[in-house]
């Protein structure tokens, strides 16, 4: 007998709609206003900031705060010059691949609306061959159709301006989800449906929990710097993606190992709170949750980091969701893996007592 999914047709239909809706860093709120939404009917209230994180929260007027968390941006480019033929360099905003650039269709956003373009490259027939030059930052360019400078003004495009890929949600063999900005829009998601598992399953919680949807991580975890010294949590459970590392030319000495449809990845680092995360390993074991591990030196990269290193101290955890294709737009993950870090994340925050501090000296 097949297990009953997790997700059902309202969470897919939401989940294709905040993914298709483009949310680059520093421009978060149409996304945020989709996510708030959708959670409307699980929580009691919401907290927003200047910058655009957005929070949902259950016993808002409890003292022991747990946040659960992801981040909502995703990467994209900038305008960064325009040359007088009509061509447009750009500069990142946030991690974005040059080497996947040339001959990817880009919406620019400007105040006129949509401006489509592409990212040209000159044609085989035209390189030189044992010469070949490679994309780079310096080398690429949006070709908007335009033949001046004047013209590409025109259409409202100017220096500045945030560029985005238009590629959109689909599933590959009926249980893999492709989009861009799954990292970390999935996130996102799976801490939304968390919620929605604690309303329609008529759990009380006996802390305040702050489901969490930071901005700007992918420019260095500054939507959580911020949120978090609004909340003031007591304990954080972040939630973001990790490299499936089983595809071709990535070093496993180096990455370690980590496999889609293996499970949620508990994550090994200095900014993890040993006790928390110990927590939520024996939360996997008690209930069959599989899962992998993985080692991170120094910091995690993640949201975990802030919230960790904020307040004093909050008791951090971090869960992965295993990730293919990491900052490309066929970013690639398993839909086994989605329900089961949801339920890792639903059935850790069962198991949390009201004040515990995870203390090592107890």
């Amino acid at each position: 007998m097949a297990k009953k999914s997790l997700l059902n047709k309202k969470s897919l239909e939401f989940l294709k709609k905040y993914l298709n809706n483009p949310s680059p860093t520093g421009y978060e709120w149409e996304g945020q206003k989709i996510w708030m939404n959708y959670l409307k009917p699980y929580v009691d209230e919401f907290i927003t900031d200047t910058y655009g994180t957005a929070v949902a929260v259950i016993n808002p007027n409890a003292k022991y705060k747990v946040v659960i968390e992801g981040h909502a941006d995703e990467i994209s480019w900038y305008v960064n010059y325009i040359s007088d033929n009509g061509l447009i360099y750009v500069i990142r905003n946030g991690g974005s691949d040059h080497q996947i650039a040339p001959s990817k269709i880009v919406d620019i956003h400007t105040k006129k609306g949509i401006v489509k373009g592409v990212f040209g490259w000159p044609a085989i027939h035209t390189r030189k061959s044992g010469k070949e030059e490679t994309p780079k930052i310096d080398n690429i360019f949006i070709d908007v159709g335009c033949k001046t400078k004047k013209d590409v003004e025109k259409l409202g495009v100017h220096v500045g301006c945030v560029i985005t890929y238009p590629d959109e949600f689909h599933i590959l063999n009926k249980e893999n989800f492709v989009c861009r900005a799954l990292d970390n829009r999935m996130g996102g998601f799976m801490i939304a449906e968390v919620a929605r598992l604690i309303k329609e399953n008529k759990k009380k919680l006996p802390f305040g929990l702050y489901i969490t949807n930071s901005v700007q991580e992918e420019i260095g975890l500054r939507g959580a710097q911020m949120i978090t010294d609004t909340i003031k949590p007591n304990v954080a459970i972040v939630t973001d993606v990790t490299h499936d590392t089983t595809t071709p030319m990535i070093d496993k000495k180096k990455e370690g190992f980590c496999e889609l449809d293996k499970g949620p990845v508990i994550a090994y680092a200095p900014a993890v709170q040993q006790k928390l995360r110990d927590l939520i390993i024996q939360t996997a074991e008690k209930n069959k949750i599989p899962i992998q591990r993985a080692a991170l030196s120094r910091a995690t990269g993640t949201d975990t980091d802030a919230f960790a290193y904020s307040n004093g101290g909050v008791a951090s955890a971090l869960i992965s969701l295993p990730l293919r294709y990491m900052h490309t737009t066929v970013e690639m993950v398993h839909r086994n893996d989605v329900e089961n870090v949801i339920k890792l994340i639903y059935k850790s925050l069962l198991e949390i007592k009201n004040n515990e501090d995870f203390s090592y000296f107890k």
